[in-house]
């Protein structure tokens, strides 16, 4: 015993000596050697109300946006009735500038790209700016056309939010307004407007009063702008719009905080209208979820998008993953190997936490195999139900590294709070969800912050993935029944809160784990108004 306990000492110390030279070497080790793989790409936006700054770090493919610096500069601003830039408002822009020069010292000058939009392409005297800008950045800088603009505009639209079928994309920005029909990555029809939330802030709602008639004012302006080629776009027979600007999201942002977990609606618009309205300054503009921010320039764009609704008969708009910046990025990244938005959005979160692969495989098919079996009786086409269930199958996993008891609602957290490319906020927003009720009880008002139908529909999807989760107990890394004949999930057609679930008996009378847990379900979903009844197949 004695001599057994020596040679563990000795043991160890010759590993606490072998640890000791490993850290001596590293600490005379060249430190170059350790800087990560890959290649560092940043794009600059001169916008007309903000200048945005973008660094990402691309290895292998996969895009990571490392740093973004964003300054309210007004530009448009600066504007006079002849279009000439006073020299006040070119020198906020030369002073943000010189924050961005220092930022990209270290970008190779071949991985930058910086754009100017609207006020530069409008101002009599551009070129003064302009020369003093680029020797500021040491760099090139172009003045893009709006069509350049929007192109740009949809392919950062494209990269980061996947479309289905011909997207609408709307961006309003300080003095223009791009709108832009497109099919995956290619836009098919877009249009540049001379209209933006800063030049009409001051049009329309001068000295910052806010009334009716200023209102009715900024969307006749708009409307007359649109109208014409409202028919080009709607000829397209759009199947969802997209947001890439500052107004849709600051909408977003407003009704999350009143509880309206939903896509937006013209009816909110109106109402927010009525909010603005009855503030009747700016200065008393409170809107709770509404940046200080964007509080100035929130009315004149809220016009601006009520008219773009109206016309174009927009009936729920989504908040698009990105826009200009993104563009730009990813037209620099044409070469670069560059997978399916969301299979890499899934893969990336995979690897980075550590989730058992195999284990999210099983779920997975087991999850679509049920959901095949009820697709026909579940509303979730237009909802995007199937990818929001394979997401959610998938990474349901995502919190288990940093505990067991809560994994779900970790889960929840990370991904509330983490970029998911290629889903809009919304689904992004339900995949979260979904994550965090995928085991144990469902509260009572779980989901509730989602409109009656968005519910229903989420709930559907969330009992086929807690079903699937339970099939998996055992983790034996291959899918619960493989044979899909074996297992078959069925609702009711007078009562969509009755299910059944026709399994193999055989199969189940030999793994007691899973049929224990599936008595233990039947009871949580009874718990949250959903039966359960197993059937034999």
């Amino acid at each position: 015993m004695e001599q057994a306990m020596q040679k563990a000492i000795l043991k160890a110390e010759a590993m606490h000596n072998q640890s000791a030279n490993k850290n001596a070497h590293i600490q005379h080790q060249d430190l170059t050697t350790l800087k990560p793989k890959g290649e560092y790409f940043a794009a600059v936006d001169l916008g007309s109300n903000s200048f945005h700054l973008v660094v990402v770090h691309v290895v292998n493919g996969n895009v990571q946006i490392v740093s973004k610096v964003k300054q309210k500069v007004r530009l448009a601003a600066g504007l006079d009735s002849s279009n000439v830039l006073d020299e006040l408002a070119m020198e906020r822009g030369w002073q943000c500038l010189t924050t961005f020069a220092d930022r990209l010292q270290n970008i190779p000058p071949e991985n930058i790209k910086i754009v100017a939009t609207a006020t530069l392409r409008l101002a009599a005297n551009a070129h003064q700016f302009v020369l003093k800008a680029e020797a500021i950045l040491q760099l090139k800088l172009h003045i893009i056309s709006g069509e350049e603009e929007a192109t740009e505009i949809y392919r950062g639209v494209a990269y980061t939010s996947t479309t289905t079928g011909n997207t609408l994309v709307i961006d309003i920005g300080g003095a223009s307004t791009e709108v832009i029909v497109g099919r995956d990555m290619q836009p098919l029809h877009l249009h540049s407007f001379n209209m933006g939330c800063v030049t009409y802030m001051q049009h329309y709602f001068a000295q910052g009063n806010i009334s009716q008639a200023n209102f009715e004012a900024a969307i006749h302006a708009a409307t007359e702008q649109i109208s014409d080629h409202a028919h080009a776009f709607k000829c397209f027979d759009w199947q969802q719009a997209l947001g890439a600007s500052g107004t849709p999201q600051a909408v977003t942002e407003t009704l999350i905080n009143k509880g309206i977990h939903d896509e937006i609606k013209l009816a909110y618009l109106y109402d927010l209208q009525a909010e603005c309205i009855s503030a009747g300054h700016i200065d008393a503009l409170q809107i709770d979820g509404l940046a200080e921010s964007r509080r100035i320039i929130f009315p004149s764009g809220l016009a601006i998008l009520i008219a773009l609704f109206e016309q174009l008969s927009i009936k729920t708009m989504n908040i698009a993953g990105g826009a200009l910046r993104e563009g730009i990025i990813y037209g620099m990244l044409d070469d670069q190997p560059l997978a399916d938005r969301r299979a890499q959005t899934v893969n990336v979160c995979i690897n980075k936490y550590h989730i058992d692969t195999d284990q999210a495989v099983a779920v997975t098919h087991t999850a679509m195999t049920l959901f095949k079996s009820v697709s026909q009786q579940l509303n979730v086409t237009a909802f995007d139900g199937k990818n929001m269930l394979y997401t959610a199958a998938m990474l349901h996993e995502i919190g288990l590294h940093i505990d067991f008891k809560k994994q779900h609602e970790h889960g929840a957290y990370i991904l509330k709070y983490t970029t998911l490319s290629g889903f809009t906020k919304l689904q992004k927003q339900c995949i979260s969800d979904l994550v965090k009720y995928h085991r144990s009880d469902i509260p009572e008002d779980a989901l509730n912050d989602y409109p009656a139908a968005v519910k229903e529909n989420l709930l559907q999807l969330l009992c086929v993935l807690r079903l699937a989760v339970v099939l998996n107990i055992k983790r034996s890394h291959t899918p619960a029944i493989c044979n899909g004949s074996a297992l078959a999930l069925s609702i009711d057609e007078n009562d969509s809160s009755q299910w059944t679930l026709a399994i193999d008996q055989a199969w189940l009378a030999e793994n007691k784990l899973v049929t224990t847990e599936l008595a233990n379900e039947k009871w949580l979903l009874h718990k949250a108004k959903q039966t359960l009844v197993l059937a034999q197949i």
